[in-house]
């Protein structure tokens, strides 16, 4: 069974246990992605987010036997709890499936693609997504430690995903190193 993932953040330059088969290709497809969530590790990470503009994302191979191992293997990566309902999403091939997803599926051959699915999260909601004067607000108050992991967070994310919320913390904290 030939089992994709898509990324478009830390999974990128830190896969750490996730078993890629393969590096990660730069021509995955247009998903509407943002940086919304203010992960654990106090940075604003990149998730999916409906009303985002689409931006190209990547995607991997992996090294696994099912799509119950792989999915297994990117919630110990992602650190999401067994019992949480919702973190890794799937699409499966099926002759039936239209759309973006379904059709950059189908051309690749694959059987399966999944993907990090937490929600966008700011004052410890789940769910709400922060305007980008909100998402810039959170990363200028941060200080020390927690500011460089924020922006090395950023400037790690891969450049094709250029969305309205990164050009904004770039010009207006002055991350131009960022991308």
């Amino acid at each position: 069974m030939e089992i994709a993932c898509l990324g478009w953040g830390s999974l990128i330059w830190k896969p750490d246990t996730l078993p890629l088969a393969t590096q990660w290709f730069q021509d995955g497809p247009s998903l509407p992605i943002e940086f919304a969530r203010v992960s654990d590790g106090a940075e604003l990470a990149t998730v999916l987010c409906a009303n985002a503009p689409p931006c190209q994302v990547l995607w991997a191979v992996l090294r696994t036997q099912s799509l119950d191992e792989a999915c297994q293997a990117l919630r110990r990566r992602e650190q999401i709890a067994e019992h949480r309902q919702d973190g890794i999403g799937v699409f499966m091939r099926s002759t039936s499936a239209v759309g973006v997803l379904a059709e950059w599926v189908v051309a690749r051959q694959l059987d399966a693609v999944i993907w990090t699915a937490l929600p966008p999260r700011i004052n410890d909601v789940e769910g709400l997504v922060p305007s980008a004067d909100d998402a810039v607000a959170y990363l200028a108050g941060l200080r020390g430690e927690a500011l460089n992991h924020a922006r090395d967070y950023v400037k790690n994310v891969p450049a094709q995903i250029d969305t309205l919320y990164r050009k904004e913390i770039i010009t207006r904290l002055g991350w131009s190193s960022c991308g």
